[in-house]
């Protein structure tokens, strides 16, 4: 089959709903081919993901000499958002689905975030059945994402905020395959959620002021009336986490909590970070790894040194997409610095991270051009995602799929875009 024959086809599949509505990529009849060894990669990630899922949380309640990494997770939230998510009825809970942002470098892949609540599980179903049914093997298979959602949420219907709006269509491709619902915030009474009580909540918990009724559906999760998945756990939704996780004091806790392989493979993975934090160090003390004093050693890096990526942490409406993210040698001297001293300033209210900027690989790989019907050739660079499902009542972590967006190389931060391709993944033969 021609590219233009399977491109007709793959159009021809768009579902009727509007599932891409206010969305536009560039096509590709063909899955994107995984390098050879990322496949296996991305398959090792998902129990050790879960793993350190689990560790992030048993650290939180764990006081003692660790009391500060619960307070500083707190910083910023609102009193009843942090005794939310200290409620003993979910102490243990975490969240049932886990994707990371995974930038494919030259040696592997480097974790740009990890997103307990993601968008695009709707859309890689409908890439993973679509390529599935041209002949491509898909990661995950033509069901994966399908069977991962009903297995991790076998009771959940899906309600959704005015601020996740813009997902909606894709809860509904998934909802119509399960013969779930999906109930809007500002539709639904709290009263009736008794009668639906297992919830996968799709709004974001810096945005409860927002979210309509929000007081009553927490009255009902607080009673046990209604069970939310993702738990209502702010602090486990903070890309702080990726910088404690190289905190020379948490090493020891690290290694022992997750075990020699798994910590290996994450120290491998995750760029090494840094708690924008502007306390003062000692006159005999320096950040790890950045061999500096001050944060005013930081602000007058050069343009090499300044390969660095800051990015505030998450509770606030900047925490997603690329709102909120600098990269530091894109950004003038002048620039470098007002970002540095705006995340400074920032603590303890909204915090910021620091990492290590790990530069995509390029690759080369062809796209079809629509206005003239023919085959072109971009040099790209790849943010693969992989979508990890926990069936409920067990600690397994299930593959459903792997979208990859297949940008313009001379993108920085990979993301959703017109210019990019939206691609379903399969492994090298």
């Amino acid at each position: 089959m021609s590219p233009r024959s399977r491109i007709d086809s793959i159009r021809a599949a768009f579902p009727s709903e509007g599932l891409f509505r206010d969305k536009e990529w560039r096509m590709w009849p063909e899955s994107f081919v995984l390098p050879a060894g990322i496949a296996e990669l991305i398959e090792q990630l998902g129990p050790a993901l879960r793993a350190f899922q689990r560790a992030c949380n048993e650290l939180y309640f764990a006081g003692g000499e660790h009391a500060w990494v619960a307070a500083l997770l707190d910083q910023g939230k609102p009193q009843d958002v942090i005794e939310l998510g200290r409620q003993d009825r979910w102490h243990n809970a975490l969240p049932s689905v886990l994707r990371p942002d995974l930038v494919l470098t030259e040696t592997g892949v480097c974790i740009s975030e990890l997103d307990s609540l993601p968008g695009g599980m709707g859309l890689t179903g409908w890439l993973n059945e679509t390529y599935a049914s041209l002949g491509d093997d898909v990661l995950g298979g033509a069901r994966g994402m399908i069977d991962g959602f009903a297995t991790a949420f076998p009771n959940e219907n899906i309600l959704i905020s005015r601020e996740s709006s813009d997902y909606e269509p894709e809860m509904h491709w998934i909802a119509k395959h399960l013969n779930r619902r999906v109930l809007r915030t500002q539709e639904i009474h709290p009263s009736s959620f008794i009668l639906h009580p297992f919830v996968y909540r799709f709004f974001e918990l810096w945005d409860l002021a927002n979210v309509e009724h929000s007081e009553d559906w927490l009255a009902l999760a607080r009673s046990g009336d209604v069970t939310f998945t993702p738990p209502l756990k702010a602090f486990l939704e903070e890309k702080l986490w990726l910088a404690l996780f190289w905190t020379p004091q948490l090493k020891d806790y690290w290694r022992d909590a997750l075990g020699e392989a798994h910590f290996v493979l994450l120290r491998q993975c995750i760029p090494q970070g840094w708690v924008v934090d502007p306390a003062p160090l000692p006159p005999y003390a320096e950040r790890t790894g950045l061999n500096v004093h001050s944060w005013d050693e930081v602000e007058r890096f050069g343009s090499r040194a300044r390969e660095l990526v800051l990015k505030i942490s998450g509770f606030s409406e900047k925490g997603w997409g690329s709102r909120g993210v600098f990269i530091g040698h894109d950004l003038s001297q002048e620039d470098w610095k007002r970002a540095l001293e705006e995340a400074l300033a920032s603590f303890p209210r909204n915090p910021y991270v620091l990492q290590r900027f790990h530069r995509g690989r390029v690759v080369h790989h062809s796209s079809w051009d629509d206005r003239a019907g023919i085959v072109t050739d971009m040099q790209a660079r790849v943010r693969l995602c992989p979508y990890y499902f926990v069936p409920a009542g067990t600690e397994e972590t299930n593959l459903g799929g792997v979208l990859a967006t297949v940008c313009p190389a001379d993108k920085k931060i990979l993301h959703g875009m017109r210019d990019a391709m939206m691609l379903p993944c399969v492994a090298r033969a």
